[in-house]
């Protein structure tokens, strides 16, 4: 039950979706569009584990505090929750930054949140948990790619069938739709953050160069490739020499980095792969013509497309303002909630609220 004083707060809260990533967190508000897109990072004093500050100032601090003050971490390992106060306080932050326009001194909003199709009852309740004490009147939870089929625009209520390649920063999510549900679907915890490590581990065994997560997210960003580009480009990485120990710069070409992503890129491939072959032939036929849709910030390397569709033999498509999908999908439920209700999640196992 809601007390009155939430239901008369939540007449002045907004309708909030909510991207709960690995590696970013996205925010949509009912009538606004995307209004947050923040790193998914948490600065916190190490002696009494108080966050002091959040998103996008925290990830400037990683791998710079001095260890024996402050501790940067990300709350979120694999698109579930591993610090449960620390992403409460994080969503907290998040609801609160959303309603700085609005004069309601405490925010009491709807909230539905994105999770990863292949988790557990208690990683589901552990999100709800903290949805809940974070300051939302009421909690719902959708299923990424569900999420990030309806944000991309795709037709899973309709008989013909629809697929979707959801790429984030801990889970690439693989489903395909029909009248209004999952008929295939593959989770799997090979995304954005293991193409940044191939990155380190290559550096480390080809050049003998420790480079930071963050400078390989950014090789992966500006030069990272899965498949041939039309003109190759280089690019300087710097990091510590784990011979000498001292300080060295090595230019790298998206040639090699190409090389280094192989291996996770491989992995989403054949997961796709996994999912089409389960895949009833009249829904074969119907992808044939609709394509695949890709979705999530991983899904925009370079040629990622182009490579998948060579793979599998069907159309691959970028989904518009792909990073957005999922936030942008769990807003538009409570727009229409009556009629997608059906899309979300229940807190048992496999279980959709009807």
């Amino acid at each position: 039950m809601v007390s009155p004083l939430d239901w008369l707060l939540g007449l002045f809260s907004l309708d909030i979706g909510i991207d709960l990533g690995t590696a970013n967190t996205l925010v949509s508000v009912r009538g606004k569009g995307i209004v947050i897109n923040e790193p998914s990072y948490v600065a916190i004093e190490r002696k009494t584990r108080r966050p002091i500050s959040f998103g996008r100032e925290a990830k400037e601090m990683f791998g710079k505090t001095p260890s024996s003050k402050f501790m940067v971490v990300r709350p979120l390992r694999d698109g579930v929750i591993s610090e449960f106060e620390i992403t409460e306080g994080m969503l907290d932050y998040f609801i609160r930054k959303a309603h700085e326009q609005s004069w309601v001194p405490i925010p009491r909003p709807r909230v539905v949140v994105g999770i990863p199709s292949g988790v557990t009852e208690v990683e589901k309740r552990a999100v709800y948990d903290a949805t809940i004490s974070a300051g939302a009147r009421e909690a719902y939870l959708i299923e990424e790619p569900v999420a990030a089929a309806i944000g991309a625009g795709l037709p899973i209520q309709e008989t013909r069938g629809s697929m979707i390649v959801d790429i984030g920063g801990g889970t690439t999510e693989v489903a395909i739709f029909s009248l209004g549900g999952i008929v295939i679907s593959r989770s799997i915890r090979v995304a954005g953050d293991e193409m940044d490590e191939d990155i380190v581990q290559y550096m480390r065994s080809k050049y003998n160069l420790l480079v930071g997560e963050r400078t390989a997210e950014r090789a992966k960003m500006e030069i990272g490739s899965s498949y041939p580009l039309p003109e190759e480009r280089t690019m300087v990485l710097r990091g510590r020499n784990l011979i000498t120990g001292l300080p060295e710069a090595v230019e790298v070409s998206s040639i090699e980095l190409r090389e280094a992503l192989n291996p996770s890129v491989s992995i989403v491939i054949d997961t796709i792969r996994d999912a089409l072959d389960e895949t009833p032939p009249e829904l074969v036929a119907d992808l044939m013509e609709s394509g695949i849709c890709m979705a999530g910030g991983g899904s925009q390397l370079k040629g990622l497309c182009e490579r998948v569709a060579d793979e599998v033999n069907v159309r691959v498509w970028l989904a518009e303002d792909a990073m957005t999908c999922v936030a942008r999908g769990a807003g538009r439920i409570l727009e229409d909630y009556d009629n997608l209700r059906s899309l979300l999640a229940g807190l048992e196992r496999g279980s959709t609220q009807h």
